[in-house]
């Protein structure tokens, strides 16, 4: 979730492809204006969990949340 709707979603969701190299993502409409980013993202086992994936995308300026919403094994 980005911190308001004043923020360049599209600039924050070019900064999550060059980060994390995800398989997908996608701009969805929250509410009032707010759109979020959905992120789909391949992790190896063994490489870590969402933790980390989550931590590095808080880094980014304009982010205010971020929340795993779903985790599968394939």
């Amino acid at each position: 979730m980005p911190t308001g709707v004043d923020v360049d979603i599209e600039s924050i969701e070019k900064k999550i492809k060059d980060l994390l190299s995800p398989e997908e993502t996608k701009i969805v409409p929250v509410a009032f204006g707010i759109k979020s980013i959905v992120v789909s993202k391949v992790i190896p086992d063994g490489e870590g969990g969402t933790e980390e994936l989550e931590e590095k995308i808080k880094t980014l300026e304009g982010v205010e949340n971020v929340e795993t919403t779903g985790v599968t094994l394939i």
